[in-house]
């Protein structure tokens, strides 16, 4: 199965201050170890949508070996930056959808949904029982999600509609997302295994 990886990077982080793929942590910007990420995982392609500030954050970021695409629509909500970036996922079999704002998120939780890629297949990662991403879509569902996302729902009411494996993930990962400055101590850096 190929797996590409989507990562939604394109929001003005509002409540953060700043576009969230510009916040510096653990030595890199939040876009560049998400990418980072999805490449060690073994998506193929990874695909990053950019929005708010994207010359700036082309400029600052490496995004080296990946695939980066602009939504221009992106003040409009995640469900554009969903629909730009299936777009440009190609002939994948399935995809794996990664926020910017999770850096606790690890391969190890990656591989988890990865491994039951399917052109079928849902399924999400949660943590303690609690839904959150990664998200994996099976490409017989790409036309169903551009469907439906719209807003800040992103892929949320297809899934809701939809059969869904759900993927525990909390022993090997951390779900949260940054909201706020002060969300950044308590999260976990990226790393390469666990």
């Amino acid at each position: 199965m190929r797996v590409a990886g989507l990562l939604l990077a394109a929001g003005a982080g509002r409540r953060f201050g700043s576009p969230k793929a510009l916040v510096p942590f653990d030595g890199r910007l939040f876009v560049d170890s998400a990418a980072e990420l999805l490449k060690a995982a073994g998506c193929d392609p990874v695909v990053v949508v950019l929005g708010a500030q994207a010359d700036e954050v082309r400029a600052k970021a490496s995004l080296d070996g990946v695939t980066v695409v602009d939504n221009p629509h992106w003040d409009t909500g995640m469900g554009s930056s969903l629909r730009t970036g299936l777009h440009a996922v190609g002939s994948a079999d399935a995809v794996v959808v990664l926020p910017v704002d999770t850096p606790g998120v690890t391969v190890a939780a990656l591989h988890r949904l990865m491994d039951l890629a399917e052109p079928q297949t849902l399924a999400r990662a949660v943590y303690h029982g609690e839904i959150g991403h990664p998200v994996l879509i099976g490409s017989d569902h790409f036309a169903g999600v551009m469907a439906s996302a719209a807003g800040d729902q992103g892929a949320r009411d297809y899934l809701k509609a939809n059969t869904v494996r759900h993927v525990e993930c909390a022993d090997v990962a951390d779900g949260a997302d940054v909201d706020h400055p002060s969300d950044l101590p308590e999260i976990r850096p990226r790393s390469g295994g666990a």
